[in-house]
């Protein structure tokens, strides 16, 4: 592992600059996409997680640079386990489900299939579940508002959840959840 890609990614500190840095490097390579992708899912969780950050910053500046490769991301993602792949991947799946439900743009619509949702919705009430960061659980809350606007089983169970944890939650996971709580109340009377 000796990649022009790898150089990049193998920063010795995590720091905002060195993550973004990486991302502005994958940006103007785009052909290395694929392989940060297989970094990503690497068995060196160090690795996969310095990975994940960089494609955290790629997608927050362009996530349809991933769409082609979602499939594969899918696939995997049920074995990101790191508090830093989760998180990333938390925020990816709300991306994507803002770009798909909330702004209902054509390239999400055109990009994300069922079996992917129902992937991420398995993935999503996982992290809602097990014990992972407030910024990881609050990512899937949105991701899984927005599919449960789809498939109507997921708002209960959502809410069942966030209500189990409302009282032992952090200050952010009590807002984020009742913000969440409240969508879903003003989802099932709309």
């Amino acid at each position: 592992m000796n990649s022009a890609l790898f150089q990049q990614i193998n920063y010795e500190k995590a720091y905002r600059e060195n993550r973004l840095k990486a991302a502005n490097w994958v940006l103007e390579h785009p052909e290395t996409l694929e392989e940060l992708l297989q970094f990503c899912f690497h068995e060196d969780t160090k690795l996969a997680t310095k990975a994940t950050w960089v494609l955290e910053f790629v997608c927050r500046k362009n996530i349809q640079l991933i769409f082609p490769y979602l499939d594969f991301i899918f696939e995997k993602l049920p074995a990101a386990k790191s508090d830093g792949q989760v998180r990333s991947f938390g925020l990816i799946c709300e991306l994507i489900t803002i770009g798909y439900y909330q702004k209902k743009q054509k390239e999400y619509r055109e990009a994300l299939t069922q079996k992917h949702k129902e992937v991420m919705t398995e993935c999503c009430f996982d992290w809602m579940i097990t014990n992972q960061k407030v910024a990881c659980q609050a990512r899937a809350m949105t991701a899984l508002y927005f599919l449960g606007t789809e498939a109507a089983w997921i708002h209960p169970e959502l809410a069942s959840i966030i209500q189990q944890n409302l009282s032992e939650g952090s200050a952010g996971y009590v807002n984020r959840g009742q913000k969440t709580l409240d969508l879903i109340s003003a989802c099932s009377k709309g």
